[in-house]
């Protein structure tokens, strides 16, 4: 069916569902997009940390935030409608620490192989270039509880500067602007609804039915849903043959005001990834500190088996070991005695890698397992997501012949097998939100 005459219900309107209307209403598809919230980015993106990096551990990775970074530097034209207030990208560099797991040796080949720019630091170069940090090699992470957390270290760690990184501004404005954009495309939204069937014969999908009762026929899905993702999954019989698995994770991220000294005048300093502490901060305009943790085997890891179980507050006890860590970083960052921060959950793959793909069931499409380190890759999983679709609904069996991407501004080709549900296990990945 030519896409004009197409109906495409995409479940989520977060960046990445928002994104996906967009690409297909521009592809000239009618779009109707579910989502049980009140609005756009309401659930998991509100809650992301926005960071825009490129160090990932795979090719296709690397190079789909690459030309990503380049949407979100023009991003009203990307949008390509007025949309009010837009959400902006702050450069402020990131440098990634070295760690014993993830060695830079390991990844900067890709860096030179996809053209991102980079600075090798040493631990002098560091010391100079981040005021106040603590160039000190701590591995592997510790409990703030464990005494050796407070060990001096025997020896110090540079890291790799990447100066065209920063974050999003305002990560739920974004996803309202390609909301916004889409319906100037002719997306319908339609929010605090949820889907309780998916509905197929003959091996395809044919609608959707709501909780009010509506039922929406369609021939194409996208389940964008996020932490809800499995159990539209299992609403439509799939994943069955998916080689990675998907769970829901909560998460915290704590706000803090940065140390004296760690920003420049009129500016932001650079984010820092840390997994050798088992942490993460940037900046924010304003002179705050926004800080995440990396997962470290020292710490539990707060599986959910429903999403709505969720606490939707932050702890003291995660705030605090989030907060030290940086604090063993910069020493001169304050840890208060208030937990100030957001708590969110985001679907993880196995394999920390996304699911960009279709499903054994005709029309059902996934975009799935973000894995928290999506966001910055929003712009063009829409676009992913379009140019699969119409390459899989003319007949291209991509499970045998993956579709191919060209990057429109970075003239770059990637594999969109690299997100296939059937894909080998990423065995390369650092098992944490850093993919």
């Amino acid at each position: 069916m030519s896409a004009e005459f197409s109906t495409a219900v995409v479940v989520g309107a977060g960046v990445i569902g928002s994104s996906i209307a967009l690409e297909l209403a521009r592809a000239g598809r009618r779009v109707i997009v579910v989502d049980r919230a009140g609005g756009a980015g309401e659930g998991s993106t509100s809650a992301s940390s926005a960071v825009v990096r490129f160090n990932f551990s795979t090719s296709a990775g690397v190079a789909t935030a690459w030309e990503s970074h380049f949407c979100w530097l023009a991003w009203a034209e990307h949008l390509g409608h007025e949309v009010g207030d837009l959400a902006r990208f702050e450069r402020s560099g990131m440098v990634m620490l070295d760690v014993d797991a993830a060695p830079r040796a390991v990844w900067l080949p890709l860096f030179d192989e996809i053209g991102v720019p980079y600075e090798e630091w040493d631990a002098a170069t560091l010391a100079a270039r981040v005021p106040g940090i603590d160039t000190g090699r701590h591995w592997p992470p510790k409990s703030i509880d464990d005494h050796e957390f407070w060990a001096e270290a025997g020896t110090t760690l540079g890291g790799v500067f990447t100066p065209d990184a920063g974050y999003i501004t305002d990560p739920q404005l974004a996803a309202r602007n390609l909301a916004a954009a889409a319906a100037g495309e002719g997306a319908e939204f339609r929010f605090r609804s949820l889907v309780t069937a998916v509905e197929s014969s003959d091996g395809r999908v044919r609608a959707v039915v709501l909780d009010d009762g509506t039922r929406i026929p369609c021939d194409v899905v996208v389940n964008a849903a996020g932490p809800w993702s499995s159990k539209l999954n299992k609403l439509a019989g799939v994943g069955s043959d998916f080689t990675v698995s998907v769970r829901p994770m909560r998460q915290e991220v704590a706000h803090v005001l940065a140390p004296e000294g760690y920003h420049p005048e009129g500016g932001v300093g650079p984010a820092v990834a840390d997994m050798d502490l088992g942490t993460y901060f940037r900046g924010e305009v304003g002179g705050t500190l926004l800080i995440g943790g990396t997962e470290p085997e020292c710490d539990p890891f707060q599986w959910l088996e429903d999403p709505d179980d969720a606490n939707p507050n932050p702890t003291m006890a995660v705030f605090e070991a989030q907060v030290t860590r940086a604090a063993r970083r910069l020493p001169g960052l304050a840890v208060p005695n208030r937990a100030r921060g957001v708590a969110g959950v985001y679907d993880v793959t196995t394999d920390w890698t996304p699911i960009y793909d279709r499903t054994a069931l005709g029309g059902f499409y996934v975009a799935i397992g973000t894995s928290g380190n999506q966001f910055k890759n929003a712009p063009v999983v829409g676009q992913f997501m379009a140019a699969l679709i119409d390459q899989v609904e003319s007949g291209t069996d991509h499970d045998a012949h993956p579709v191919r991407f060209l990057a429109k501004h970075t003239g770059l080709t990637i594999d969109l097998g690299a997100f296939s549900r059937k894909r080998p296990v990423n065995t390369s990945n650092s098992g944490t939100v850093m993919g």
